[in-house]
Formats: structure tokens, C-alpha cells, sequence
């Protein structure tokens, strides 16, 4: 990954922040590591709901539309993710979803963003 491509992500994953609490989240951790396994970008509480955010950032189209990088693999990943984090913290018994953020930037550099709640 270029160091650029890190920026692009560090960033989208900043401005998905910033908006979910706007819109009444509260930001519990953000890009929880599991060695090889992979990483959580954020979870977060919606109301009594532990949401585990993925969030997808582009420059341009040239990859496709930030969505389509959710792949089936991808959705799997995550969830295995998700339970060792539950694990590791000794939860259970509790409501969780998972939500996708994309952000997509035009040639002008303008952000559209999407949010997709319970998305898998």
C-alpha cells in the first residue's frame, strides 16, 4: 500500500468519524488490528447497537465505485474480525450490525458520501 493510499484512507476513515457523531454515534475505537487477520476500521455505539464500521475511500472511478470493494470475502473477514474483538473483550449478548461508509471523491475533489447501515 502506498503511503498515499494510506493518507486517502486515513482521512476518509476521519470524515466517516466526524459524521457518524453528527449524526448521534459515539466513536468507541478506531483501526483495531488483528495481526494478519486484518483490521476494524471503527466501532462504534448506535443507541444500544455496537456497530462495526468499514469505510471505503477513492480517489477517482478508476477502481470502481468504493461499494464494490465490500466483497463476499471481505463482508466474511470482518465478521471474523468482529468476534474476536467481542472475544478479546469478553463481550456477549449484545446487538451488533455491521455499516459501510463510502466516500468518493470527484475531479474537483468534492466528497460525496454514502452510509449504509446493517449493509451485510
Amino acid at each position: 500500500m502506498s503511503l498515499d493510499t494510506k493518507k486517502v484512507g486515513d482521512k476518509g476513515e476521519q470524515i466517516a468519524s466526524e459524521y457518524l457523531e453528527k449524526h448521534g454515534f459515539e466513536i468507541i475505537e478506531r483501526n483495531i488490528r488483528f495481526g494478519r487477520m486484518g483490521e476494524i476500521d471503527l466501532i462504534a455505539k448506535d443507541g444500544g447497537v455496537t456497530v462495526f464500521v468499514e469505510v471505503k475511500t477513492r480517489k477517482n472511478l478508476n477502481y470502481g465505485e468504493p461499494e464494490y470493494a465490500i466483497t463476499k470475502s471481505k463482508m466474511n473477514q470482518i465478521k471474523k474480525l468482529a468476534n474476536a474483538y467481542l472475544y478479546e473483550k469478553k463481550i456477549s449478548e449484545i446487538d451488533c450490525r455491521f455499516d459501510v461508509v463510502t466516500i468518493l471523491y470527484d475531479e474537483n475533489g468534492k466528497k460525496k458520501l454514502n452510509h449504509i447501515a446493517n449493509a451485510f
